[in-house]
């Protein structure tokens, strides 16, 4: 379930086992399989798109490491996928859009897995007390929109044919000053999630927009978002800071809005180190909140013995 960073991150713990004893370990380990799986997007690009340095190896280290502590500690799966650029990307110039098709994997993977969580490898989770039952599942209807109608910097229609807002959610996710964000969200295992999938990996519609989408899997979803009914009927958004709070010099046009930015004070749950390298370093800021983090579980360990 846990794994160091290489491709698919899970072990197979029968893989040595006679067959009875295979059998005696799942009969007694069925309930183990987990209700969420986190994909972690690992080595962005490494070794195609450009040479990974020192500082990009710690980088990838310190969030792995904190993914799978988070993980363990909750009973969540974990998969950590590489996202080298591959030939069957690059021949099309998809390199943009590997994340539909690893979500695709990992629920191929996991079928008996009621949600999955992705997070690019620039997060960090800064509150690993906080499940993701308490924090988002166990009041989704309280935590979600279902409208633009709040936020909405894209200025997407707010109105279209065929929506129903009691569908239930099968797609959280958060908007930015750029609107979708992608850095962290969730899917819900279901037929819908499956053919959303699908037609958002389509190549067809991909061949039609590819020259027009700077965002690529971002505008992508947005265009499907826009103009089909049956997928925004189960589409709702949470709070930036819920799951994606930013550092200081992301969305620097917004930089008084509080909506955007991570607070330590108010325990925001995770920060999103998202576009660090441009303009800024993704290192020093990678560092800012490892320690940040480390000198929060001190307090918290001092309070509990004081």
């Amino acid at each position: 379930m846990y794994g160091n960073g290489e491709g698919d991150a899970r072990v197979d713990p029968t893989q040595y086992m006679s067959w009875w004893n295979k059998l005696v370990y799942k009969l007694t380990n069925w309930r183990r399989e987990p209700r969420i799986v986190i994909i972690l997007a690992a080595n962005e690009g490494g070794g195609v798109l450009k040479w990974k340095n020192e500082q990009d190896w710690a980088i990838e280290r310190l969030s792995i490491n904190n993914k799978k502590s988070y993980a363990k500690k909750h009973g969540y799966g974990l998969t950590i996928k590489d996202q080298t650029v591959a030939k069957r990307y690059s021949h099309e110039y998809r390199e943009g859009w590997q994340k539909v098709d690893i979500l695709r994997q990992a629920m191929r993977e996991f079928p008996n897995a009621e949600w999955f969580w992705w997070l690019d490898l620039d997060t960090l989770i800064m509150e690993p007390e906080f499940s993701l039952e308490e924090h988002i599942f166990d009041r989704l209807n309280n935590v979600t929109s279902r409208t633009l109608q709040d936020f909405n910097p894209l200025n997407i229609p707010l109105d279209i044919p065929y929506v129903d807002y009691t569908e239930e959610l099968n797609l959280l996710i958060t908007q930015d000053c750029g609107g979708f964000n992608l850095g962290s969200f969730f899917i819900r295992n279901t037929e819908w999630a499956h053919m959303v999938l699908e037609l958002w990996w389509d190549p067809a519609l991909y061949e039609q927009k590819h020259m027009y989408w700077e965002h690529k899997e971002q505008d992508a979803l947005e265009a499907l978002y826009a103009n089909q009914g049956w997928i925004r009927s189960r589409v709702g958004f949470l709070p930036l800071r819920s799951i994606n709070s930013f550092p200081p010099g992301a969305c620097s046009e917004f930089q008084d809005d509080k909506r955007f930015f991570y607070d330590d004070k108010e325990k925001d749950f995770i920060v999103n180190m998202a576009g660090c390298n441009f303009g800024r370093d993704c290192w020093d800021e990678m560092q800012h909140y490892t320690r940040l983090l480390e000198d929060k579980n001190r307090k918290w360990f001092s309070r509990l013995f004081h």
